[in-house]
């Protein structure tokens, strides 16, 4: 097993220009995001003048002071912004297009530290040189999927949320990938899974970003303490005679990518291959600090 750290860097749509007090800020294309980020344990390098020229400033309730409008208040905060910031903009990323929308939850709708496993992903597909089919769960807003269509796979998109996966397909069609063969399912994971195993449905690639908690479209409760390990052994029995690999990530806080990777270890004596394992970070511009973001585990034959 190898410990590797994946660091996306600045681009021409992203850039994380500073970080610290536990807060993080942004440019996602023209326009500048402020908002928390509980990793952030140093001290700020940009002025707080540079800080407050952001467009859109994350607030968490309670927090008092600000003079800007609030949108799309939620029970634990809201975005307050300035008038030019749009609803919604592009983006692109790892040669794929985003439509940025930032939530009531703090998020944009895009995760710019799952570039290199998207790289990876295309690389992975690329490199089998025959078709390819790819189960992509909690999918999301479609990264990983629209990277495995893009590189000529078929693809499975699997997510509780009917609204994510709504996003996700928007993406692809402004990616330039609405053609491509994927099959987009608003259900819970497991009984996805589940129901796939019975049909004989098999797959190349495993990709899932499994969440700490949540709840599927029937409110099947989603524990990653309780269901992680289930799912895996699940997703082993669909897997193809000749599998390229899985590709796990996560946001739970806590957790080390080892206990990601050792539940791919007994793939590799089955198919051989190797496992990696590590952090998702995202290079701080100017200073070049090393933003923690999430974990990955990944094997590949």
């Amino acid at each position: 097993m190898e410990k590797i750290t994946l660091t996306t860097k600045p681009s021409k749509d992203y850039e994380l220009l500073d970080s610290g007090s536990k807060e993080k800020l942004e440019r996602y294309g023209a326009y500048l995001l402020a908002r928390p980020d509980p990793q952030a344990l140093w001290e700020k390098k940009l002025s707080a003048a540079e800080w407050e020229a952001a467009d859109g400033l994350y607030v968490r309730s309670g927090r008092e002071g600000d003079h800007r409008n609030m949108r799309g208040p939620a029970k634990g905060g809201g975005w307050k912004v300035e008038p030019e910031l749009p609803k919604e903009w592009e983006v692109a990323l790892s040669g794929l297009t985003f439509l940025i929308k930032p939530t009531s939850f703090k998020h944009t709708g895009l995760f710019p530290e799952q570039g290199p496993n998207w790289e990876w992903i295309k690389d992975t597909v690329s490199r089998a040189g025959r078709p390819v089919s790819v189960l992509n769960l909690f999918g999301y807003t479609g990264g990983a999927t629209l990277a495995a269509a893009g590189a000529g796979a078929s693809v499975t998109h699997v997510d509780a949320s009917k609204t994510a996966v709504a996003w996700a397909r928007e993406n692809a069609m402004r990616s330039g990938l609405a053609d491509k063969p994927v099959r987009w399912i608003v259900e819970d994971v497991l009984a996805f899974v589940r129901r796939e195993i019975k049909r004989g449905n098999r797959y190349d690639l495993v990709v899932m970003d499994p969440p700490a908690f949540g709840h599927g479209p029937k409110d099947e409760l989603w524990k990653i303490e309780d269901h992680l390990l289930p799912l895996i052994k699940l997703c082993g029995e669909l897997l193809t005679e000749k599998p390229l690999g899985i590709q796990m990530s996560g946001y739970a806080a806590g957790y080390s990518p080892l206990a990601f990777a050792y539940n791919l270890e007994p793939f590799t004596k089955q198919y051989g291959g190797v496992v990696e394992c590590g952090d998702l970070t995202i290079e701080e511009s100017g200073s070049g600090r090393l933003l923690p973001c999430g974990i990955f585990a990944r094997w590949r034959v």
